[in-house]
């Protein structure tokens, strides 16, 4: 159906007639979001998949469903177009009309011909089967259905097992089996590296390949060296990443667990996006890599400065286009406080498009996070993809220092059906673009590539070493190790080994070992060793992009396999390239010495710092060109004050700044660091607040409105975890997206204001643009509403809009425009105050319908006399259906 509808529509595009005819499919093939998505992507403007609907009056009248006839294919019906919907905004698209005949896919394993024929234009770039291996297939699937000599044939369908194992002859086969899993374990736990080598002939068996990898053999194209001249193991490991798995999605148990175990080894461990315990910091059990996602949980200064990588999420290999997603009932209170939010609350991460727009705004956030830590490397991780290789280059560029490559397989169970399967690449193609762009363009040398992905063997990290990649990221491998046994209930809070759960009484069952996980990536570092040594390389420096060592098999069982073509991954140009890995003397130069920070504020802070003085000031001016300004400041003083940075008293440490502000000014700053613009500034002011205080007012004597005009720019106190911003003015678009803990306060802001706040308390004393507070999951906002138009403005999904009629509103909000008032001698914060009582009708209360049942929830314990922890959690458990 699908190559039908193709065909028709290129056909009418060359003869210039389809702006004058519409196509419809009527298929029994459509019944998957894929399937409608790529029909609908290819030209057709309606589907209509009978046989689903037909199969659906089936089960109704077999009693199988009790349902109405209609209402249940309107519900299947509603899903698909749900699943279209989705798919378009993962690929930034807003309407239908531009989804349609987009041809926004890349095929993977049909041959030239296919898609010159039937797909022009979609990019393929491993060949494989064509029209007489397709014919096959659907000869194939019809005989079964009807028997070619009219014989009766069993109409109950297969359970070929494509999401969850299932056994038997016939059923599609996982590289985690039952077989596999307990080899591993067994491996780990003893020692033993001969059942590792078991395990490993399973996962690489030769002729039944699982992976694009799985297709290659390597050979030598020297003689082979003695495995005593080859790299030690120690050396090796320290290449090794435990991918990004967040706390919260793991249990504490096992995320420490993972963490000891890496930095026993000098390898890395990965926080993923949910932040991290701050007892944790400068402990062994401290992830070496911290992750900086879109959700910005838990990211403050304290958390960037224990860091010996950051981490940059553009994007995960395994759900391409999609943020991460932490069910309610796995926001246990001990995971809110880390995250920054309310228990109970689910917690959305959205895609990168609130501060990253252009490769300029990431070249922003890499330079933001460089003064905030100089002295982690950072990496930016992107999606195995056709094109990766140009982002590559733009990253490089932007200063990064390490690019991660994620292929689509392995990544979390707690993923939907639809936005794991038949989405994302595997990096062997997204490894192999991104090492070939980067010396076409005189960047390779600037930075390292990484990869992740499903790496289960030895086998596997030669051939990245191989393709291009230098450091190698393991994931769902150092779970099993650590007990896993691929359940696929991640989402539920039901792990039965006490990885993948909150539950105190599952996490008790949990059984891992850092020795465990120390034994896997030994293990994965000897036999990597030993390819080294048949290969004749004595340095993985020796190995990266020597394609030349790489070919495709050529005997399989499965027929079709010998149709790949890896014409276009061994490139053998680039095996003996001169820049073909990363120099650390070619490493980008931020210049950080010649920023404001290292000049001026530095060394006249220094001694205040260092003697722990009660106040030091100073007056400076500022112009746009001064990025993140106050970060580096702020981050000596965290380096200082360790945890004792959360208690400083406010204004400890004073700037006075004239002009005007560059972007990301005052990111990050701690609690007692106070910077006072007079002027206005750029985009990301407040970045990431962590407990400073930000005030900015217009000059003396401007003879403009303050309340009618900007003055900060766009997405300012983005992902703000606490502190104060005082702005006498109006924001730009975005204002408080992914605030967490901050208070603010400003004039009227643009659209999108508030954008999945999880925490905080904003006074808006103007107007908003659309789509205000989307998402928002956690915190309040209190917006002056004299023209009661701010119900059209606002987005409802997930918030009330409530007059201020309790006690607390009214005496919080008049303790906050006091404070604001004091700090900017606001002329509109004073003409409010003045006439409070008056003015408090006209304000509205903005808070999330979750949030405020948590809030009730939690306070009918607290009158009970219980402590506010216990509460937290009594109220948890009954807004969850727990029992004690």
């Amino acid at each position: 159906a699908l190559m039908a509808v193709s065909a028709v529509e290129q056909h009418l595009v060359h003869t210039k007639m389809r702006t004058a005819v519409s196509l419809i499919l009527e298929s029994a093939e459509v019944r998957d979001v894929h399937q409608t998505a790529c029909i609908l992507g290819f030209g057709a403007r309606a589907v209509n998949p009978y046989l689903a609907h037909e199969c659906i009056g089936e089960l109704i009248s077999l009693g199988l469903l009790d349902k109405d006839l209609h209402t249940a294919i309107d519900d299947y019906d509603q899903a698909l177009l749900n699943g279209v919907v989705k798919i378009a905004a993962k690929m930034g698209i807003s309407t239908i009309q531009s989804y349609q005949s987009a041809r926004i896919f890349e095929a993977i394993g049909l041959s030239d011909q296919v898609i010159d024929q039937y797909f022009t234009g979609v990019a393929s770039r491993v060949g494989g089967v064509g029209i007489k291996e397709l014919e096959e297939g659907i000869s194939y699937r019809h005989d079964r259905a009807f028997d070619p000599m009219g014989l009766p044939v069993d109409p109950v369908l297969d359970s070929l097992g494509f999401h969850n194992l299932r056994s038997g002859k016939g059923k599609e086969d996982h590289l985690y089996s039952p077989k596999t899993i307990v080899l591993l374990q067994k491996a780990v736990r003893t020692g033993n590296y001969e059942i590792f080598k078991e395990y490993s002939a399973l996962v690489d068996h030769a002729k039944h390949p699982h992976t694009l990898r799985g297709l290659l053999e390597m050979v030598s194209t020297g003689e082979s060296v003695d495995l005593s001249q080859v790299e030690p193991v120690e050396e090796i490991v320290k290449r090794f990443q435990v991918g990004a798995m967040s706390y919260g999605s793991l249990s504490r148990e096992a995320h420490e667990t993972i963490a000891i175990a890496m930095n026993r080894l000098g390898g890395r461990s990965n926080t993923g996006e949910g932040g991290e315990a701050a007892d944790r910091f400068g402990t062994e059990r401290n992830s070496a890599v911290k992750q900086v996602a879109s959700g910005r949980f838990g990211v403050t200064e304290e958390y960037l400065l224990s860091a010996g990588e950051i981490q940059i999420k553009m994007a995960q290999g395994a759900k391409p286009g999609e943020g991460g997603n932490l069910p309610a009932k796995k926001v246990y209170p001990w995971v809110a406080e880390t995250r920054c939010s309310t228990p109970g609350v689910q917690l959305i991460s959205p895609p990168p498009h609130h501060d990253i727009y252009s490769i300029e705004d990431l070249a922003q956030l890499i330079y933001d996070l460089k003064n905030a830590n100089r002295d982690a490397r950072i990496s930016v991780k992107l999606v195995s993809e056709a094109g990766v290789g140009t982002i590559a280059s733009g990253v490089a560029k932007a200063g990064a220092q390490v690019v991660l490559i994620s292929g689509y397989d392995g990544g979390t169970g707690a993923a939907p059906y639809s936005s794991i399967h038949h989405a994302g690449l595997p990096w062997e193609l997204g490894v192999a673009e991104t090492h070939q762009a980067l010396i076409e363009s005189g960047l390779r040398s600037r930075v390292r590539i990484e990869t992740d992905g499903k790496l289960m063997t030895g086998r596997d990290v030669a051939i990245a070493a191989l393709l291009g990649a230098e450091e190698y990221g393991f994931a769902t491998a150092p779970l099993v190790s650590l007990g896993c046994m691929m359940m696929r209930v991640c989402s539920k809070d039901t792990c039965p080994v006490g990885i993948a759960t909150q539950d105190e009484r599952l996490r008790a069952r949990f059984a891992g070992r850092p020795e465990y996980l120390m034994n896997f990536m030994t293990f994965v570092a000897m036999q990597l060793r030993e390819i080294m040594a048949k290969l004749g390389f004595r340095t993985l420096d020796q190995m990266i992009g020597r394609t030349d060592c790489l070919r495709k098999r050529g005997e399989f069982d499965q027929p079709h396999a010998g149709t790949i073509s890896f014409s276009q991954i061994l490139k053998q140009g680039f095996s003996h390239a001169g820049d073909n890995r990363f120099d650390p003397e070619r490493s980008y130069d931020f210049q950080l010495e010649k920023t404001l920070d290292a000049r001026c504020l530095l060394p006249w802070f220094k001694s205040a710092i260092k003697n722990r003085e009660t106040c030091s000031q100073i007056s400076v001016e500022v112009s746009s060109t001064d990025r993140t300004f106050g970060t580096m400041l702020g981050s000596e003083i965290v380096r200082a004050y360790g945890s004792d940075c959360r208690k400083l008293a406010e204004d400890r440490f004073l700037i006075h700044c004239r002009g005007g502000g560059g972007q990301s000014f005052g990111a990050f700053i701690p609690r007692g660091l106070t910077i006072r613009l007079t002027g206005d500034a750029n985009d990301g002011f407040g970045k990431g607040l962590s407990g400073g205080k930000l005030v900015v007012r217009p000059p003396e004597g401007s003879r403009f409105k303050a309340s009618e005009n900007i003055i900060v720019g766009n997405v300012a106190l983005y992902g703000a975890t606490s502190g104060k911003a005082y702005i006498c003015g109006v924001a730009g678009e975005r204002f408080c997206v992914r605030n967490s803990g901050a208070i603010a306060v400003a004039e009227g802001c643009g659209d999108h204001g508030l954008e999945y706040m999880t925490g905080g308390r904003v006074v808006i004393l103007g107007n908003t643009g659309k789509n205000f507070a989307a998402g928002m999951s956690g915190g309040i906002a209190y917006v002056l509403d004299r023209k009661h138009t701010l119900y059209r403005r606002i987005n409802k999904d997930m918030v009330e809009l409530e007059e201020l009629q309790e006690k607390y509103d009214i005496e919080e909000l008049r303790r906050i425009l006091e404070e604001y008032v004091n700090e900017t001698d606001s002329r509109l914060g004073r003409e409010i105050l003045s006439h409070f009582e008056e003015e408090v009708p006209c304000f509205k209360k903005v808070i999330a319908r979750d949030y405020q049942r948590m809030i009730r929830t939690i306070g009918k314990y607290e009158e009970r006399g219980i402590s506010k922890e216990n509460a937290q959690l009594e109220a948890f458990r009954e807004i969850s259906g727990q029992t004690a």
